[in-house]
């Protein structure tokens, strides 16, 4: 069932590849991020528990004998799954009574919380994660260089340059990946994001069987934005909150953070913390991340405009946006995202590891002028790298917003966001 206007997306040949090797795929993300379309695009049948005319028809009998609606040409898609978990042991039994691959294709935009009686699937269901759009999938980069050739020493010498000014930037960042906030004009894209942080502290927090308040929900992401790309504990959001809301006491806030991460909304990095010798030295906790820019600037109210003049939030929302970006660029080449930074001020936005063993260390700079900054930290680091006997990196990178992409003397690449692919 092919999806008219199709923007072809990066997890395109990832989903193929796990219809190959197993029975089902279960592709989990955000709502809004592309998942049903996509999956649509892959299969020959569907049932949508959602749908306004069957909907219930298909709850009610995905209750009494969910084999039925498993019947159909396959692969057979399976939309918004967790609104019936019973369905997920049905669809395990067909996969093992069928004997075949490539049998279902199931979509989820919410961790199920309770997974008692559900059988893991291991074996027979794969796990595919789904972001929003990059830069590249939206047609707003080049793609003219390839992470996985730098992540694999390839750099062939040409002229690179990105479309993409400092404005437009603002503006993407701001509008954020979400397929249905493309090919529209400028000021209803902008309104996407608005109403999908609207939805969530509305509707979607309390669908999760928790009864919650939206002024509360909706503070604690202004607070969770306000420390956006930083690390370490969450004290500084526990005291903005706190400052408002003055009895909540910091169980209930973490409270509302694992909603968000079961929403797909908070998509925290993890620390790179390998055993150097200074290694208490070295941060364990998360970075705080969005799955989107874009959430950030709605929960705050920022406008693009506003942005070009705020240049520190603005470097911020930068580095989530990178972040992003890498994220989906490597997850297809089996490839892991991290952080580093220390007690010392010696950092690096993004550590990348792919499974063939080659990593590469990455600095986010939107402007420049911090250029110089970022390459000191990345020679500095690898310096560490070297005096601990570890293997080096395979290459370093500083990803800009800046326009053209070259090699320096040292050997750091410096790329636009808007020249990069996967």
């Amino acid at each position: 069932m092919k999806v008219k206007n199709y923007y072809p997306r990066i997890i395109d040949d990832e989903l193929d590849l796990h219809l190959e090797a197993m029975g089902a795929v279960f592709i989990r993300g955000p709502k809004w991020c592309g998942k049903t379309t996509t999956a649509f695009n892959h299969a020959k049948s569907y049932i949508n528990f959602q749908d306004t005319a069957k909907g219930d028809s298909y709850i009610s009998l995905a209750q009494t004998d969910p084999s039925v609606l498993l019947e159909g040409k396959t692969p057979k898609l399976i939309d918004e799954w967790q609104i019936v978990p019973k369905i997920w042991n049905a669809i395990r039994t067909t996969i093992d009574n069928r004997g075949l691959r490539g049998q279902f294709i199931i979509t989820g935009s919410t961790l199920i919380k309770n997974t008692e009686g559900l059988h893991p699937g291991t074996g027979r269901i794969s796990k595919l994660d789904m972001r929003t759009m990059s830069l590249f999938e939206s047609n707003e980069s080049t793609g003219e260089i390839s992470l996985n050739d730098l992540m694999n020493d390839i750099w062939k010498d040409g002229l690179y340059e990105s479309d993409l000014s400092l404005k437009q930037l603002a503006f993407s960042l701001c509008r954020g990946g979400w397929p249905s906030a493309l090919n529209i004009s400028e000021k209803a894209a902008l309104m996407v994001s608005k109403q999908y942080l609207k939805a969530t502290i509305e509707n979607d927090i309390s669908e999760l069987g928790e009864t919650k308040n939206p002024l509360l929900a909706r503070h604690i992401m202004q607070s969770y934005s306000r420390l956006i790309s930083s690390s370490g504990s969450n004290s500084a959001l526990y005291a903005d909150v706190q400052s408002n809301f003055g009895s909540v006491t910091d169980k209930t806030i973490n409270n509302y953070l694992s909603l968000l991460e079961r929403l797909f909304i908070i998509d925290e990095i993890p620390a790179w913390n390998l055993n150097f010798r200074s290694a208490t030295a070295i941060r364990s906790s998360k970075k705080k991340s969005f799955i989107d820019p874009s959430l950030a600037t709605a929960a705050l109210d920022l406008s693009p405009e506003q942005l070009l003049y705020d240049f520190e939030t603005f470097g911020l929302l930068f580095e989530n946006l990178v972040t992003r970006d890498l994220l989906v660029y490597t997850q297809s080449k089996g490839g892991h995202v991290k952080y580093y930074r220390d007690r010392y001020g010696l950092e690096c936005d993004c550590v990348i590891h792919l499974d063939n063993g080659n990593y590469g260390l990455f600095e986010v700079k939107l402007g420049e002028n911090k250029i110089e900054e970022a390459a000191k930290n990345l020679i500095k680091l690898e310096g560490l790298i070297k005096d601990n006997n570890m293997r080096k990196p395979t290459c370093k990178v500083i990803i800009t917003g800046g326009k053209a992409a070259y090699k320096r003397v040292d050997g750091i690449y410096v790329i636009p966001i808007g020249c990069l692919k996967d």
